[in-house]
């Protein structure tokens, strides 16, 4: 029995928060996990930023309201699912994500959440797990899976390197140079084809 663990973010949709950072003009709202390894550090700075410039959860979700899937994700993802289990594995939340998982067919998302107060500021977020895209691919092991993953960025990384194989989906330069062990991919037609390879293989 075999099971994808896809990341979100640069895999399947674009990322959120450099959307956000271009249409509210706040360059450093776009630093991502493939630029800040330290997740607590990139949200606490985010989190800072939103309120020195007086913007909330609902400001975000207008933005998070007009994006769409990246081109051929929804044909990939539908396809893939078709052959295999597949579960998503993002370090989004559930209060961003739920606009462009409608577009995706709703597939299976494990994230986190967003703490607001009552005038809808983000006043801090609570992880389901802490480093829970890893607990989750042991988790299936252990469950017998044979398991794949997918990701693109620095807090992806322990995610490949727990599963039977890992596979990285467009990353940076900088995530290639740090971790040459995993095979780069650099569409959905090779992500399948390598997808398709690593499944064969005991």
């Amino acid at each position: 029995m075999q099971i994808v663990c896809l990341d979100l973010e640069g895999v399947l949709v674009p990322e959120i928060w450099i959307e956000f950072s271009k249409r509210t003009n706040i360059p450093e709202l776009s630093r991502t996990t493939r630029d800040e390894p330290d997740y607590d550090k990139l949200m606490r700075g985010r989190i800072a930023l939103l309120e020195q410039h007086k913007l909330g959860l609902l400001d975000m979700q207008d933005v998070i309201a007009k994006m769409q899937p990246l081109s051929g994700a929804r044909e990939f993802l539908d396809a893939l699912r078709e052959k295999t289990q597949v579960v998503i594995l993002s370090d989004t939340y559930y209060e961003f994500a739920a606009p462009l998982m409608r577009q995706l067919n709703y597939p299976t998302l494990f994230c986190h959440e967003l703490v607001t107060d009552d005038k809808g500021r983000v006043t801090n977020y609570r992880l389901r797990f802490k480093d829970h895209k890893r607990a989750s691919v042991v988790a299936f092991r252990s469950l017998n899976f044979h398991t794949i993953a997918v990701g693109d960025s620095y807090n992806d990384t322990t995610m490949l390197a727990a599963a039977h194989a890992g596979i990285l989906y467009r990353p940076p330069q900088n995530v290639i140079d740090e971790f040459p062990q995993f095979a780069v991919t650099r569409n959905y037609d090779e992500l399948t084809l390598e997808i398709e390879r690593v499944a064969r293989q005991p």
